[in-house]
């Protein structure tokens, strides 16, 4: 960061081997990548958007084309099996192929009803912020970086990618395919690095920030962004419960919910981290929840066939937030059924009972493959617990009463309600995903995520204004009655509330000459063709 070479090593956390090594770009560098990604953002958003698809496109053969490779690398960085680290790609290139058949229409002007101004064209048109800084995670380091860089890219924004340290030979291997796609790397720069390269990154004041990270840090880039008034968008942490009412398939509930808290060791914003069952269905439950745990098999193997379910952690900081969460946890009271281990980077799936809110593991997003079981006496309670949290990410219900859990999820403050099924679904590309309270506002999947990368422009189009537009006469004194009455003939509730001040406005006019008169027709005139067009709208 000060000028001289420095490098952060690349560990891989299933054999604790150094495979390789990022260089972490200096103040200069992220300097002289904003000032060319600020030059070429005025040629990459002039271009059409079909012309920014069809180059995009070309990225997304070379992914595909490098499936075998990505895996790899991400299997060293992350310690994931190749299967999940295939799943982040598959995820990928399924939500960019939707991406690129409707992003046309998603970007294209949108006309606007004229209101009071019949005779002219309203329209708004997206257009892009400018430089977006893409900050991205450890936890699925591929998709969680690509989705948000495409996006921003089809918006028509030039993007400053940052991958998340932890993960750092797979940014390497983001760099290299984006540079080997020349018509789109002069529209991208890469900055390795921790933390200090982020903050930098803020601070040199890009047109927009988007993260996916922790809460802390979204605090800490909110901090810095607000000095220079630099919009951002976040997509945090979560702390996702799940209720399991006393008609639910209890078997699948524990099967899925489970699956839910420890896939990629429960790295995951969306895992369920808390559970609320109805005391008729909780000991069944638990019984039914530790026979899945103990099916679960754990390792790290570099394989393509891989028969372990879950792998170690990825990050070394990670492992402490578990230890510190489960200590704090049994000193007040809970108990640990099964699991509880730590050995290296590799946690024991684990259930935890007894538990309460005062607890850490209750509040505080856990991160690992943990889940705490907690007893309701039934649904109002389990909705008020859910609901006691600083995080809104997602939720899951399991109901034999679709209806019923349907209802209940629109009772809780997350983003994102799961019935019968847990974590699902983040993998429906066109079905908005993204949070409320301390988890974000930011939105991803479907036309919400790209056009969050943009801002609207308003266009109002015509001639000089015509003398007899209504807003032309509303524009000049002494016609409030006028006014008045038109709005109760356009909007009254009843044909006498309508006509009365209308006949009363055209009895006063009459004894002032033909001018008034004829401003009150083309004020009619322009009222009839403004609901002439609401009725064509409504047809």
């Amino acid at each position: 960061m000060n000028g001289r070479v420095e490098t952060i090593p690349c560990v891989n956390p299933g054999t604790g081997e150094v495979f390789a090594e990022i260089p972490v770009a200096t103040q200069e560098q992220i300097e002289r990548a904003h000032r060319e990604m600020k030059a070429a953002a005025a040629i990459w958003g002039r271009k059409p958007v079909e012309e920014r698809i069809r180059i995009l496109r070309k990225l997304q053969k070379m992914i595909i084309d490098s499936t075998d490779t990505i895996t790899e690398v991400i299997n060293k960085d992350t310690g994931k099996s190749r299967q999940d680290a295939l799943i982040e790609i598959f995820m990928l290139v399924d939500r960019m192929h939707q991406y690129f058949r409707r992003a046309p229409k998603w970007l294209a002007p949108r006309r606007v009803p004229p209101g009071l101004y019949v005779f002219r064209r309203f329209y708004t048109k997206p257009q892009p912020f400018g430089v977006v800084a893409v900050i991205c995670p450890w936890n699925y380091p591929f998709e969680l970086s690509m989705s948000p860089m495409y996006s921003a890219l089809l918006a028509g924004n030039t993007v400053l990618l940052k991958p998340s340290e932890a993960t750092g030979a797979l940014g390497q291997l983001i760099e290299q395919l984006i540079q080997s796609v020349p018509e789109l790397s002069p529209f991208v720069r890469v900055l390795h690095g921790d933390g200090r390269v982020g903050a930098a990154l803020v601070e040199s004041e890009p047109d927009l920030v988007f993260l996916t990270g922790s809460v802390e840090t979204g605090k800490r880039v909110a901090q810095a962004a607000s000095r220079s008034l630099t919009p951002y968008l976040f997509e945090l942490g979560g702390k996702d419960p799940m209720i399991v009412l006393e008609d639910a398939d209890v078997p699948a509930a524990a099967r899925w919910g489970t699956w839910s808290a420890f896939y990629n060791s429960g790295q995951t914003c969306v895992s369920i981290e808390r559970c609320y069952v109805h005391e008729a269905v909780y000991d069944e439950f638990v019984r039914e929840a530790v026979e899945q745990v103990k099916q679960l098999r754990v390792g790290y193997s570099p394989d393509i066939d891989n028969d372990f379910d879950l792998a170690p952690m990825t990050f070394t900081r990670q492992i402490e937030i578990i230890r510190d969460h489960l200590d704090d946890a049994v000193a007040k009271g809970a108990r640990i059924l099964i699991g509880g281990g730590i050995e290296g980077m590799i946690v024991k799936p684990t259930i935890v009972v007894n538990v309460d809110h005062t607890m850490k593991l209750m509040r505080e997003e856990t991160f690992g493959p943990i889940l705490a079981i907690m007893k309701v006496r039934d649904e109002q309670e389990a909705l008020r617990l859910a609901n006691d949290s600083s995080f809104g990410l997602g939720a899951s219900i399991w109901s034999a009463d679709l209806r019923r859990a349907e209802l209940l999820g629109e009772k809780l403050a997350v983003g994102s309600v799961n019935i019968n099924d847990a974590t699902a679904h983040y993998a429906v590309s066109l079905l908005p995903y993204g949070g409320m309270k301390e988890s974000g506002a930011a939105r991803t999947h479907g036309k919400e995520e790209v056009l969050q990368f943009t801002q609207l422009q308003s266009f109002a189009v015509s001639g000089p204004p015509l003398p007899f537009d209504l807003a032309t006469i509303m524009r000049q004194p002494n016609h409030y009655r006028l006014a008045k009455g038109i709005m109760r003939l356009a909007f009254g509730e009843t044909p006498r509330q309508r006509a009365e001040p209308i006949i009363e406005e055209v009895d006063r006019l009459r004894s002032k000459g033909p001018g008034p008169i004829l401003a009150l027709a083309g004020a009619l005139l322009s009222l009839a063709a403004l609901l002439l067009a609401r009725w064509q709208r409504g047809r």
